[in-house]
């Protein structure tokens, strides 16, 4: 049988460090907030950019949330 290496290029494309999606417990871990305050701060429009998944889970990316760092770190 042949082995698909698709998933290996996407996944390695994923990781790459401006892609890579973080779940929403690591973001929240990285920023040391909670859940509720993490969506009220979202709903205010001063959360990263969050992606959101057609099965509703909400990703972060990287790159996303580095910027969002350099922006609280100016205020």
């Amino acid at each position: 049988m042949r082995k698909s290496t698709r998933s290996t290029t996407a996944t390695s494309a994923a990781t790459r460090k401006g892609n890579q999606r973080l779940k929403l417990p690591e973001v929240l871990a990285e920023i040391d907030m909670s859940r509720s305050a993490f969506y009220r701060m979202r709903a205010r429009g001063k959360a990263p950019k969050c992606v959101k998944l057609p099965n509703g889970q909400i990703r972060v990316r990287r790159a996303d949330l580095d910027a969002w760092w350099e922006t609280q770190a100016s205020v």
